[in-house]
């Protein structure tokens, strides 16, 4: 082994027991607008991790780059040949947008510890979403974290949902470590609920233990919303509700949409844009007979749909807590549409609010969460005792 190699090793040796680590925290989510960046300062392990987020920034994807991925998002067939070399590519191109926001907040690389890249889903596919009778759970993400490790010069831990899959899981949500960590309480009950593209919960009981939290998926956020204004409005998303605002909720459209058979699932439970796409809504429109309504009206209704599936599960794993209140976060905290219309649903005693209050911007929180997850892995290495999670979530790339 070369001295430049136990040099890194060494330094990494180093890390896992430092006061604390600075670690950049990547999330490019099913909503494919841009690359979450937050530059956080991490200290502790488990329960007593405390995180700092330094800098953080949402870089928008240029239309060539979403068309790039969508080419094989949630495509059951690709050009195998282009999977292959976007996943190279990918992984630079996260590589130079984290030189490029270091370079604009004025921070050397060498001062970063970690990189912990969440990477690209393009498919995600749990079991009860496939029909091989020899194939369990799966899920892929791109963007090769060896190429943003050589291009940022810098550690990078990724493929966090291997692991999880490997164990027996469905590969999502992961969002249950990074919130236990960060935002569980001893005396109040909280949800930690994300709105990308799609919404996930996360509820924590007052005291709670790991083995207490519920963590699941629980219907699409934006993701159906964003990929009809895409089409027939030739924009990304919704932007501040805007279009649903135009519109009425249908409720021949609404009642077809909560039919799906996901809703009805037991928690725990993760879904994709895989399933809750354009084809399943003309299928929806039809069987309702609503083939001629007014696409601002199926904006309107297909909002109302997220909410409605949101503000469901939430009272549903909700009522035997007197008290409980929830934290936002995602996208979706930006459309006053669905943030509004989740809150006229909730029970009385469930309380409204964003990650704001407490510290983290709702846009970073998920990257956040990512970055968390790789400090676990790297502390995880000189501790004796069991991790939080019990499993070191991540793969390492070295940058040389």
């Amino acid at each position: 082994m070369s001295e430049q190699s136990l040099t890194l090793f060494q330094k990494l040796a180093n890390l896992s027991i430092a006061s604390s680590r600075k670690i950049i925290g990547l999330m490019s989510g099913t909503s494919l607008d841009g690359l979450d960046i937050a530059l956080c300062e991490v200290r502790g392990r488990g329960v007593h991790t405390e995180c700092t987020v330094i800098a953080f920034e949402t870089v928008e994807y240029p239309l060539d780059v979403k068309q790039k991925i969508r080419a094989v998002f949630a495509q059951k067939s690709i050009d195998l040949e282009y999977l292959t070399l976007l996943n190279a590519w990918l992984g630079e191109y996260h590589g130079n947008l984290v030189l490029t926001c270091l370079k604009k907040w004025q921070i050397e690389p060498c001062s970063i510890d970690l990189i912990a890249s969440h990477g690209q889903t393009i498919f995600h596919c749990p079991k009860h979403q496939h029909t091989y009778a020899d194939f369990k759970n799966g899920t892929l993400q791109i963007g090769d974290a060896d190429h943003i490790a050589v291009t940022t010069k810098i550690p990078t831990f990724s493929d966090f949902r291997q692991k999880h899959v490997a164990t027996g899981g469905e590969g999502a949500p992961l969002a249950i470590y990074g919130d236990y960590c960060l935002f569980g309480d001893k005396k109040r009950t909280r949800v930690l609920l994300n709105l990308g593209g799609i919404a996930n919960i996360t509820v924590l009981p007052a005291g709670a233990e790991l083995s207490d939290v519920i963590c699941s998926d629980i219907g699409p956020a934006n993701t159906i919303v964003d990929a009809y204004v895409s089409l027939h409005f030739n924009q990304p998303f919704d932007r501040g509700g805007e279009i649903a605002q135009q519109g009425k909720v249908n409720a021949l459209l609404l009642a077809a949409l909560l039919m799906h058979p996901f809703l009805a699932k037991p928690l725990p439970k993760s879904t994709g844009p895989e399933v809750f796409h354009l084809n399943w809504l003309e299928q929806a429109m039809l069987e309702s007979s609503t083939v001629s309504l007014a696409k601002e009206d199926v904006v309107a209704t297909l909002t109302e749909f997220s909410a409605c599936a949101v503000a469901n599960h939430i009272n549903m794993v909700t009522q035997q807590y007197e008290e409980v209140e929830v934290f936002a976060s995602g996208g979706g905290v930006q459309n006053p549409v669905l943030a509004s219309a989740i809150q006229l649903k909730l029970n009385s005693h469930v309380k409204w609010n964003t990650t704001a209050s407490l510290g983290i911007d709702p846009d970073a929180k998920e990257a956040v969460l990512f970055a968390v997850l790789a400090n676990e892995a790297i502390t995880q290495t000189a501790q004796s005792s069991v991790t939080l999670t019990n499993l070191s979530m991540g793969k390492l790339s070295l940058p040389y």
